[in-house]
């Protein structure tokens, strides 16, 4: 890239930076210290403006760079990402979006201990949900990385890893000086500013091909190198059973994951009540939904202009299609629309990512303070504040996640959230449902339904190609690969739900009729709701 591109983006950059440091030291200002203003900010956000702030959350870097660069690689078969993140919120919707905000106040063990033995419960659903949360921290942190290795004409590792180091400590100063109330602004922000430069990149693609959508799919088809197979089932995941399966495993996951998702869940708590729970769901499946068939447009769009060889040269995974489709669109390099539209959109990338990692880092730290230091710590001594453990929390999550998006730095950041959906799925929804549903369930099911699900999903992952045994794994030198499939969905998320059934039929605990019912009740009507 010339300076002019690295300058204007770094100047852009830098002026997102500003803004949010600003929203966040003006919160901190006028913040009460409560853990409910922390955790949840008060409980004050409007529908829409949660609508938005849940927008910006999901709509990860994962969503612009990776899901666009691999449609832009593969064709149909990326597509399977953009339509397993979109069916997803109608589970949310339908399952989960209410009946968590009634049922809880800050986490997902909330809601599971509310009729079970609190300690084992919460030990165990904060373990789970710090893994999720490092999992999706890593993918930003990759696709971090990437883009400034693209920003700096290179892919130096001393650049990639102060951008890391940099996006790391960024995302610790948001959570610990301005908690929920600040995060939140941070996404609204994010998301009208995605996207508006979505808008912008989509109208550009369009009006390059005339707003002729055929012509679009078979120029992108012809420039691709496979023909008619770029536009077919098959091109990743069709060329043989392996793949097959690793396609419905990756399908599992991405439907069933979002449900199961720490810093998604906690952002029901930001709204007063159940029905404005939902209401924000159904402002935010428009903004994703509108999103996601525009991120359609821009991989096809990608292949069409550039060449899948083009975007793999510049980076393996794909993830740089976005930046390089809008510097084309923009003129080309060494033009002024096209640097003034690279640097607006790296910005943009930018700016998805730090909001959503500060969103991750405080359900994160939350699960720590909230659930596992309230259970772990000792008996007797001076406990320390909750918020405050929360912030000191916040700083480790920041370092385990900066540690792990430096390994994975040569990973597809699309990839690698299908990893974190499938932990989700397969330890957290099953315990969430069956609390939620199931008269019967205890609290042995409950520890069994998490571990049932984690360890295998963890334990899956290091065995599969991903790790080791193939020249894309993590550690290609060495091969301790045992399980055929990149994604453990199909056999982990069964495995959670056998768990917790197993758990339950072969626990000596009867269940609380009477938790129960109030559970229920507090869940379908609000009474006595947070």
């Amino acid at each position: 890239m010339t300076e002019e591109h690295q300058t204007l983006a770094l100047l852009l950059f830098s002026a997102f930076v500003a803004v949010t440091l600003g929203i966040t030291t003006w919160v901190s200002r006028n913040r009460r210290g409560s853990a409910e203003e922390f955790y949840a900010g008060g409980r004050l956000f409007s529908p829409m403006e949660n609508g938005f702030a849940i927008a910006g959350d999901y709509m990860s870097a994962a969503s612009f760079l990776g899901v666009t660069g691999l449609i832009a690689l593969f064709g149909y078969d990326g597509l399977l990402y953009v339509v397993g993140f979109l069916v997803a919120w109608l589970v949310v919707l339908f399952l989960v979006a209410e009946l968590v905000r009634n049922c809880g106040r800050f986490t997902l063990a909330d809601v599971v201990a509310a009729r079970m033995r609190e300690r084992p419960v919460r030990i165990a659903a904060g373990t789970s949900s710090v893994t999720v949360s490092v999992l999706y921290l890593v993918a930003q942190m990759v696709g971090a990385g990437s883009l400034v290795a693209l920003l700096l004409g290179g892919t130096s590792d001393a650049a990639r890893a102060w951008t890391v180091i940099g996006v790391g400590a960024l995302m610790v100063i948001y959570v610990s000086l301005g908690g929920m109330r600040a995060t939140t602004w941070i996404q609204i922000v994010k998301a009208v500013l995605l996207l508006g430069g979505t808008i912008a990149l989509t109208v550009l693609v369009l009006m390059r091909f005339h707003g002729d959508l055929n012509r679009l799919l078979l120029t992108a088809a012809e420039r691709s190198g496979h023909g008619a197979a770029f536009l077919a089932p098959g091109l990743k995941y069709g060329g043989d059973w392996t793949a097959r399966f690793d396609f419905i495993s990756l399908g599992l996951a991405l439907v069933l994951g979002t449900a199961g998702l720490p810093h998604i869940l906690s952002r029901f708590y930001t709204v007063p009540t159940a029905r404005a729970a939902r209401r924000s769901v159904v402002w935010a499946v428009g903004l994703i939904g509108g999103f996601y068939l525009m991120t359609i447009v821009l991989g096809f769009g990608a292949a069409a202009v550039l060449g899948p060889d083009t975007v793999r040269a510049s980076n393996a995974a794909g993830n740089t299609a976005v930046p390089l489709l809008a510097l084309d669109l923009g003129g080309g390099a060494g033009s002024t629309g096209g640097t003034v539209l690279f640097a607006i959109v790296a910005a943009v990338a930018f700016a998805t990512i730090l909001a959503v990692v500060a969103g991750i880092t405080l359900a994160s730290s939350a699960s720590v303070a909230h659930d596992l230091y309230a259970s772990l710590r000792r008996r007797g001594g001076k406990p320390r504040s909750e918020v405050t453990v929360a912030r000191i929390a916040a700083v480790g999550v920041g370092a385990v996640a900066i540690a792990l998006g430096l390994l994975a730095r040569d990973l597809n950041v699309a990839f690698l959230v299908g990893l974190a959906f499938a932990v989700a799925a397969s330890a957290n929804l099953p315990v969430l449902l069956y609390s939620l549903f199931w008269r019967g369930f205890t609290t042995r099911g409950a520890v069994w339904a998490v571990y049932g699900g984690l360890v295998p999903a963890v334990a899956l992952v290091v065995l599969s190609p991903v790790v080791s045994g193939s020249p894309d794994s993590l550690f290609p030198g060495i091969d301790l690969q045992y399980f055929p499939l990149q994604n453990p969905g199909l056999v982990s998320i069964p495995l959670g739900f056998l768990a917790g059934w197993l758990g339950t039929v072969t626990s000596a605990e009867v269940p609380d009729e009477v938790k129960h019912a109030e559970t229920e009740v507090r869940s379908l009507t609000g009474a006595g709701a947070a």
